[in-house]
């Protein structure tokens, strides 16, 4: 299985645009709960978004979504989270992380800046339109490239980004700045 396949099983949303389907709750009785609050409501969009809620509820493992289009930087970085023990999605650039992230909000994203299509900046200032609209549930998102001048840094910010992390990758730093953001298991 290559590392794609093995991603698009986490992340169904990255290669094509129907929705993932539901996994079983985590939790005994979260079923229960879900169709009783589903049952008590008519309207799509309200059990879609009681669906999120009760499911973000149960989840403990961090759901973070990796934005990077370099193969290598990919591997080192799945890996890295993988170790961490964080369910890992990818998006190989902004088109696909918006569409992930419209699929199942994940609880951080790490965004590459430069990418083909649709690249990081842009990526980050969609997202928090989506957010600041009230479509799209609140998430950190931090920059993760290789651009580390202070005008890159000012960049990532004014997009709408919450800390700026520089390449090489470096395990210890990156799981010291995740556990700013999100609460990593131990």
């Amino acid at each position: 299985m290559t590392m794609q396949e093995a991603v698009a099983t986490r992340c169904p949303a990255t290669l094509n645009s129907s929705p993932p389907t539901p996994g079983p709750a985590p939790h005994a009785g979260a079923q229960d709960l879900l169709r009783t609050l589903l049952r008590a409501t008519t309207d799509t969009r309200q059990q879609a978004d009681l669906m999120t809620e009760a499911q973000e509820k149960t989840r403990t493992i961090p759901r973070i979504l990796l934005v990077e289009d370099n193969p290598i930087n990919q591997v080192v970085a799945m890996e890295f989270l993988s170790l961490m023990g964080v369910e890992t999605c990818l998006a190989a650039n902004g088109v696909e992380a918006l569409a992930a992230c419209a699929a199942e909000a994940p609880d951080l994203v790490l965004m590459d800046i430069q990418m083909p299509g649709m690249d990081g900046l842009e990526c980050a200032r969609r997202l928090r339109a989506l957010q600041a609209a009230g479509t799209l549930g609140q998430f950190p998102i931090l920059a993760l490239t290789a651009h580390a001048l202070d005008s890159d840094i000012k960049a990532s910010l004014e997009a709408g980004m919450d800390e700026h992390l520089t390449k090489p990758l470096d395990f210890q730093a990156l799981r010291q700045h995740l556990a700013r953001w999100v609460k990593l298991p131990s």
